[in-house]
């Protein structure tokens, strides 16, 4: 990214009390819009669920959109504002985000996570014109899912040892070179989810008020940086590896698949994961949604897809795992029992 943006207004207020008069098109999961359309009075011209983040689909709900929509509504979690922000751009809209637990740092960012061709690519759209959380709404929803924005703060913890890890081996492009300053505050954000992550997992509103408040940081910071690579190494490309047979075929999430990233991530750079896992579970997250052998194909597929979509550097790219290597880093992370 070349400009630096603001993050989006974000607004605390029972949904009950918004009012909005513009003409809009509203995005929203099927589970999301049953959880709070009682609670909301829109002048809605146009609804969808929006089912993938692909160019071409997106593309085609944004030119059906009628001409009288003036602002785009996306009301769930991480695909919906993603969608929400991609159709606002390609139209000129603004986009609203609603999200009904605070799952991914996407709801802040002013880009969207594009998939396509097996992997995941970044569309620049600007960030939305404003973010509603409800309290209620936010600590009501199921554990595994309200707070699961606590693995986006973990990631820092493998990224940032990618991130130095290509670094010290000079290969970093220009754009993502090392920074000490940011990497220090970013690590100071991830050593502070290790310290809400439990009461996240309960439902405690001042822990989700600071995990809002510790992802507007980080994102803040990589608006500063113009790129992700601080959170973002082994443990997001594990998930993109795994996201196109995982997602077409079982009803899991981004954290389902990145939390078990982010404990082999670590084993990789020989990392204590005990601490990782625990707080993982503490959160509510879910470590078990992935088969043992669906981890150990993926592990041995990484080497290869990181070179095969030209992914940031990192630990992946020197990798040659012996059988009994990976069967080690199944153990070491806990990740070696089936669902």
């Amino acid at each position: 990214m070349t400009t630096i943006y603001s993050l989006p207004n974000v607004e605390i207020t029972h949904l009950v009390d918004i009012v909005e008069h513009r003409p809009l098109a509203l995005l929203a999961g099927d589970r999301a819009w049953r959880a709070v359309n009682s609670l909301l009075s829109l002048p809605i011209v146009v609804q969808a669920n929006p089912e993938r983040l692909e160019a071409d689909y997106l593309d085609g709900l944004a030119a059906d959109l009628p001409q009288e929509v003036e602002v785009v509504y996306g009301i769930g979690g991480g695909m919906v504002a993603d969608a929400a922000k991609y159709i606002a751009s390609r139209r000129g809209l603004p986009a609203v985000v609603m999200p009904t637990a605070l799952t991914v740092d996407g709801f802040f960012t002013p880009i969207v996570a594009m998939r396509g061709g097996g992997s995941v690519s970044y569309v620049e759209t600007g960030p939305a014109e404003r973010i509603y959380i409800d309290w209620d709404v936010i600590r009501t929803a199921p554990q595994h899912y309200r707070g699961a924005a606590i693995v986006e703060l973990l990631t820092i913890v493998t990224g940032l040892l990618d991130w130095k890890y290509a670094a010290e081996r000079n290969k970093n492009k220009p754009e993502m070179r090392y920074v000490e300053w940011a990497a220090k505050i970013m690590a100071g954000i991830a050593q502070q989810a290790f310290k809400i992550a439990a009461g996240v997992g309960r439902g405690n509103v001042e822990s989700l008020r600071n995990l809002l408040d510790l992802m507007c940081l980080e994102v803040q910071i990589t608006n500063q940086l113009g790129h992700t690579r601080p959170q973002e190494g082994s443990e997001q490309y594990f998930s993109y590896a795994l996201e196109p047979r995982m997602l077409a075929s079982r009803h899991m999430t981004y954290a389902d698949l990145v939390a078990p990233g982010i404990l082999i991530a670590a084993s990789l750079h020989n990392q204590d994961v005990t601490s990782i896992r625990s707080t993982l579970e503490s959160a509510g997250i879910r470590l078990n949604q992935l088969t043992p052998d669906d981890i150990r194909d993926t592990i041995n597929i990484l080497p290869e897809y990181v070179r095969k979509h030209s992914l940031p550097y990192s630990i992946l790219n020197d990798l040659d795992l012996t059988s009994e290597r990976v069967d080690e880093i199944l153990a070491q992370t806990g990740l070696d029992k089936s669902s």
